[in-house]
């Protein structure tokens, strides 16, 4: 016959009922975390968008990694291939906002983003709520491909200046700063070094 102690029932339930606690306060504070989707597309910049994911995952942000073109691997711009968490159409389905929309650079990359029409459609409706919208490096292109962050001060690749402060939209252009935030449209001049 097996037999328990009064100490030792009360010692497993005092241990068990710490854990539960324990893992109600870990799923309430992932719960109450941010979000964000970080948009993979072909020939993005590989440490634009890796580092991005790294650091935000870090900090606790529940981060969604979407491939434009589904869910299979992604050749980004320097021969590195990326797995997304999910295709952009499954998170988008599972969930259609996000505290944050961040595009990596790569041109390859960018010049699709600014080509996709969903991309177009959800920065459009972030930006209206008046969540976080960011690009990085080159990816500033598809903010004016898409009409978003107008009027507001922007950066981007050197290389990319003319496609962004030249295009339509009445963009501010920021050259000596290496992050720009306006409001919730956030862009970058470049991710390193």
């Amino acid at each position: 016959m097996f037999c328990v102690t009064k100490s030792a029932f009360s010692k497993t339930l005092t241990l068990s009922l710490k854990l539960l606690a324990q893992d109600l306060r870990f799923a309430q504070r992932r719960a109450m975390s941010k979000s964000a989707l970080v948009i993979l597309a072909q020939g993005a910049e590989e440490m634009e968008t890796v580092i991005t994911v790294d650091m935000l995952r870090r900090g606790g942000v529940e981060v969604t990694m979407a491939g434009l073109d589904g869910s299979a691997p992604v050749l980004c711009s320097r021969q590195v291939t990326l797995v997304p968490d999910k295709s952009l159409a499954d998170a988008l389905a599972e969930k259609p906002q996000y505290d944050a929309v961040i595009l990596p650079g790569g041109l390859e990359g960018s010049d699709r983003l600014s080509k996709s029409e969903v991309v177009g459609t959800l920065l459009k409706e972030h930006e209206k709520s008046g969540k976080i919208v960011a690009a990085i490096c080159a990816a500033p292109t598809a903010f004016v491909a898409h009409g978003i962050g107008q009027g507001k001060r922007v950066t981007s690749y050197p290389t990319t200046k003319d496609k962004v402060a030249g295009g339509p939209g009445d963009y501010k252009y920021v050259e000596g700063e290496r992050v720009v935030t306006d409001g919730n449209v956030v862009t970058s001049r470049v991710s390193t070094g």
